[in-house]
């Protein structure tokens, strides 16, 4: 299972290399890691995805929870939070293509960030779901390159679970 963890560290040099080499040491790879300043100075929060089951994430948090820059481990998994992530696509576009990839980019919402001859960079901010259905779509007309930050996430202030909800609404759909 994938888990996402949020991490508030001293803004300390060595601090990201401790954290890494932590999980590389027990043979655990860090699938996602965004790193950058919180809301109070002097302080980051490091926001990672990695992969393992509940008792050994648990035991991963009380290791993170000793090292001495560590000011906070939380993992999100379970808890009603908001995730993002920002991927740039640059994609072939031929002036033939270009107005359907036109079409796909305003359907997701995205933002084409840059314009050539023959390709198209867009700016695409969603949910991890989001930027793989795009990716999807796009890949008929050939992805030239892409990069992604990786996840961001912080806890929902209002306690709604919005993929609990999606799944209920569904559940109570009337049968056509």
């Amino acid at each position: 299972m994938k888990h996402t963890l949020s991490v508030l560290v001293e803004d300390e040099s060595g601090v990201l290399s401790r954290i890494s080499g932590l999980f590389a040491r027990r043979g655990f790879n860090i699938e996602s890691l965004a790193v950058g300043p919180a809301e109070q100075s002097g302080v980051s929060r490091l926001t990672m995805v990695v992969e393992g089951d509940d008792r050994t994430l648990a035991q991963m948090s009380k290791q993170l929870n000793k090292l001495i820059n560590v000011l906070e481990v939380n993992d999100l998994t379970r808890t009603p939070a908001v995730e993002r992530e920002l991927m740039l696509l640059k994609v072939s576009a031929p002036p033939e293509n270009r107005a359907a990839i036109l079409d796909l980019v305003q359907v997701f919402r995205a933002k084409v960030v840059d314009v050539a001859d023959q390709a198209l960079t867009i700016e695409v901010v969603g949910d991890p779901g989001k930027l793989v259905a795009i990716e999807n779509v796009l890949a008929s007309y050939g992805i030239l390159e892409i990069a992604r930050t990786g996840r961001i996430s912080l806890e929902r202030a209002s306690g709604v679970n919005t993929a609990y909800l999606k799944v209920t609404s569904l559940d109570k759909r009337v049968p056509a």
